[in-house]
């Protein structure tokens, strides 16, 4: 039987997690890379797959930009319990964690964390390098911005849209559009950082 080899770009938690799912995908041979070990990553390593398992959303983009310029083959990794509904398209380099659903003709843009028992509702959006903490529910019609990234147990409302580098904090309500500021918390949910 052939080994099936994936290079796990970040060593801390998140890197964990994305272990225990690439191997329920049937990877057998993982390799970590890290910038502060021995195992760098490189552009002259042999090409294997490789998925970036970092939480920062600017540094997982600059990271996934990377790899793919050097020419490696980004995956995408589905744990084999997340609930993926009809029509969902997910990006590549995106982690859905266990226990996700993802409904009807949801999108879910390159480089995305979707995280454990995380509910994204039928056609909502979640831009490039988002990150969707565990327990978050996201009502159908929304949109979440480009590396935003949704706190640990928050609810959003349905036809809500959150603008591109803004950060909800564990467990908000967001009950309207959060368009600005770089911060926003509560119930409801309001920018208190600009």
């Amino acid at each position: 039987m052939a080994t099936t080899s994936l290079y796990i770009y970040g060593n801390g938690g998140h890197a964990k997690v994305v272990a225990d799912i690439a191997r329920a995908n049937g990877y057998d041979n993982l390799i970590f890379l890290d910038d502060n070990s021995d195992m760098k990553f490189n552009s002259n390593l042999p090409k294997h797959p490789i998925i970036i398992a970092i939480g920062n959303t600017l540094i997982r983009q600059k990271l996934q930009n990377l790899v793919l310029s050097s020419g490696f083959e980004l995956i995408t990794l589905i744990h084999p319990t997340a609930v993926i509904g009809s029509d969902v398209a997910i990006g590549s380099g995106s982690v859905v964690m266990p226990g996700a659903i993802i409904n009807a003709k949801s999108t879910i843009g390159n480089g995305v964390i979707i995280n454990s028992g995380a509910i994204i509702e039928h056609e909502c959006t979640i831009g490039d390098f988002a990150h969707i903490c565990p327990g978050v529910a996201i009502a159908g019609g929304s949109l979440v911005g480009e590396r935003s990234w949704i706190g640990i147990g928050s609810s959003v409302i349905q036809n809500i849209t959150i603008k591109p580098d803004i950060t909800i904090g564990a467990g908000s309500v967001v009950v309207k559009d959060i368009l600005e500021g770089s911060l926003a918390y509560g119930n409801p949910c309001r920018v208190v950082k600009s």
